[in-house]
């Protein structure tokens, strides 16, 4: 009991640190900061932290200026150097430079996408996603079966990532569209992040771009996916739950991949 109290208190601590972020995007943020919100002292915090997240506290900050970024293109009519500061960097350069690497499309090209985005470029993307699958059943080096409460949800990808963030392309994915088994690959030796992302079916074409947390399912494989010959140990499960404070923000590849197929 005192042990879940304590990590009760740890993900409490966590969640209030994240929320004040949110509120001071375009000023610097230390590591002192953010251990003084939570109430812990600086090495007890960057531990608590990145065993709450997954991430370490800078990483999880910097994927949460991004995240706003992508907003704000979407939402505002601001110039791309506004947005950079506004969301609290001083070099428009180092902006552009972390939205591509882990984005997948530049500022420009991001808010551009918007405009051409249509149910047709989302089906071709499904239909994308669903030929690789196919292909990957052939010779997999990821196996596993996705659980969801939700049996009405919307497209399901699935990816395995480097390090514990949907961001960028993924080193090799998947499509499902309801739970169910899925496979990948194959895909280089290495460890890594299997980490699914559920969106609900949507009206709305801007909401694969920018998708709502609060309508987001998630989900990760218990602990990194090491493959060695081509094969991961498996199958791997996962349980799909709704998206909290704590979970690192969806920067992943979708509008990466709409870009590849609507060139």
């Amino acid at each position: 009991m005192q042990a879940e109290d304590t990590l009760t208190a740890h993900r409490r601590a966590v969640e209030r640190v994240i929320t004040s972020a949110r509120g001071r995007l375009c000023e610097p943020i230390s590591l002192r900061d953010m251990s003084r919100v939570a109430y812990l002292s600086t090495f007890h915090f960057n531990r608590v932290f990145h065993q709450i997240t997954g991430l370490p506290p800078a990483k999880f900050i910097s994927a949460m200026r991004l995240d706003e970024a992508k907003r704000l293109l979407l939402n505002t009519n601001l110039s791309i150097t506004d947005i950079c500061f506004e969301v609290g960097y001083n070099s428009l350069s180092t902006f552009t430079r972390l939205f591509t690497q882990r984005v997948g499309l530049g500022p420009r090209e991001f808010r551009y996408l918007a405009e051409r985005i249509t149910p047709t470029s989302v089906e071709s993307l499904c239909a994308h996603y669903a030929d690789l699958t196919g292909r990957a059943s052939l010779n997999p080096s990821v196996e596993g079966f996705v659980h969801s409460p939700k049996t009405d949800a919307g497209p399901i990808f699935i990816g395995l990532f480097r390090i514990h963030l949907p961001q960028s392309r993924p080193v090799g994915g998947a499509l499902l569209t309801s739970p169910g088994a899925f496979r990948i690959g194959p895909v280089p030796d290495g460890t890594y992040h299997l980490l699914a992302a559920a969106l609900p079916r949507l009206g709305d074409m801007l909401g694969y771009l920018l998708p709502d947390s609060d309508s987001l399912s998630v989900g990760t494989a218990n602990g990194p996916v090491i493959v060695r010959h081509g094969k991961a140990s498996g199958p791997l499960t996962i349980s799909l739950r709704p998206m909290v404070l704590t979970d690192p923000p969806l920067l992943v590849s979708l509008p990466f991949l709409l870009g590849d197929i609507l060139k």
